[in-house]
């Protein structure tokens, strides 16, 4: 999944979800794109922070949440 379409997806499920803090929506993200993309974005998480392991549905996340808001801040 590319950043463009992760940022699709987290905006179709702001919509969904108004009232969730940004955290809550990337975490309804990693669950609804599935284990595949779980694992890329655990994978590439733990990559850009240089360790070799963590778990994975919290480095998933924590990716989502790096894209959008690497995105939204514009750095």
């Amino acid at each position: 999944m590319t950043e463009e379409e992760l940022i699709v997806e987290f905006a179709l499920t702001r919509l969904d979800n108004p009232g969730l803090d940004l955290d809550e929506l990337a975490a309804l993200v990693v669950r609804r794109v599935g284990p595949e993309h779980m694992l890329q974005f655990a994978s590439q998480n733990l990559a850009d922070r240089g360790e070799l392991r963590g778990a994975l549905f919290e480095a998933a996340v924590e990716h989502v949440m790096r894209v959008v808001l690497s995105l939204r801040d514009g750095s």
